[in-house]
């Protein structure tokens, strides 16, 4: 081999890893959802640490978008504000009345679904968005404002059922997510605009890599409940895999379709936003009996958000 060449494949071996992991990023998260299930000491440790990894996140994805392109026009302020009202107050308070008049609103599936229509984005939306190749800025409106307005958004549920929790705990979880949400954005907006004005493809894709990593250790954390009750009582989490499949799929296409036919620019990122809501965060106001369902509830539920990109991609490749 001449002086100066390299060996077949020395470039790829040199490869930053991280764009390994951009170019796989759905693999990336099943390997999450995997590792999730099959190492619960793993999703154990983790799980103490996923308000710091969320934190990580949802900088990755202001700095990956930066200040400008989250702003956008007032036209796509309006909608945001719209979809905000209309996914978490019109929905739940819809969805409470219909399960009321259907004596189901105090079953175990009724509050779940009730919890799911009354949360946030989840922070993994704008990425989510990316990873099917669409704009990832109108999901980034839509969880910054649906934080924001979760704590006014959720005072008619809390009032109209009890179940919900203690009212002051459910606010309080609310300002502070709203707080780390806000503190990491504008940590990212900020990095953005002083030192990366315009990223390079390579750092694009380091950025993509990095995000991938983060959406799949938090996945991890996020299902400690779910593997020890593959072994206990596979039949409950087959019901509650069920439900979360059905809700969460079918509250994204059935938003995309209403959207496109509404006119909406870009309905990728508000679809993907209907469906993946942040219910966690309620967990600190449920009285104790109902805790234990709603965790593997919970965790079940991250199977569907985690395959959006790949079992949604199909329909999303349409728009």
């Amino acid at each position: 081999m001449a002086a100066g060449q390299h060996p077949p494949g020395a470039g790829r071996l040199a490869m930053n890893p991280l764009h390994f992991f951009a170019r796989h990023g759905r693999a990336t998260l099943i390997a999450g959802l995997l590792a999730g299930l099959l190492l619960p000491a793993l999703a154990g440790a983790l799980r103490p640490w996923l308000p710091q990894i969320v934190a990580v996140l949802l900088f990755l994805t202001a700095f990956r978008i930066g200040p400008q392109q989250a702003i956008g026009s007032m036209a796509q302020a309006r909608w945001t504000l719209w979809l905000v009202l209309a996914f978490q107050l019109a929905l739940p308070l819809a969805g409470l009345a219909l399960m009321t008049a259907l004596g189901v609103a105090q079953t175990p599936f009724g509050f779940a679904l009730l919890l799911v229509l009354s949360s946030c984005s989840i922070s993994g939306s704008p990425s989510f968005a990316l990873m099917l190749g669409h704009d990832p800025a109108p999901a980034l409106r839509l969880l910054i404002l649906g934080t924001a307005l979760l704590p006014l958004t959720v005072l008619p549920i809390l009032w109209l059922s009890p179940s919900m929790g203690d009212p002051r705990a459910v606010l309080t979880a609310a300002a502070r997510l709203l707080g780390v949400i806000a503190l990491a954005s504008a940590t990212g907006f900020a990095l953005r605009h002083a030192a990366f004005r315009t990223l390079t493809p390579k750092a694009t894709r380091t950025v993509d890599g990095l995000t991938s990593l983060a959406l799949a250790v938090i996945v991890i954390g996020l299902m400690s409940a779910l593997g020890p009750a593959l072994h206990t009582d596979p039949a409950l989490v087959a019901r509650w895999m069920l439900a979360a499949f059905a809700t969460n799929f079918g509250l994204q296409i059935s938003a995309f379709m209403i959207l496109r036919r509404l006119g909406h620019p870009d309905p990728v990122g508000p679809a993907i936003v209907a469906g993946n809501r942040n219910m966690a965060l309620f967990l600190v106001a449920l009285p104790a009996a109902t805790t234990d369902p709603l965790l593997i509830f919970i965790g079940c539920y991250q199977v569907p958000m985690y395959l959006t990109p790949i079992l949604l991609k199909r329909l999303y490749a349409h728009d």
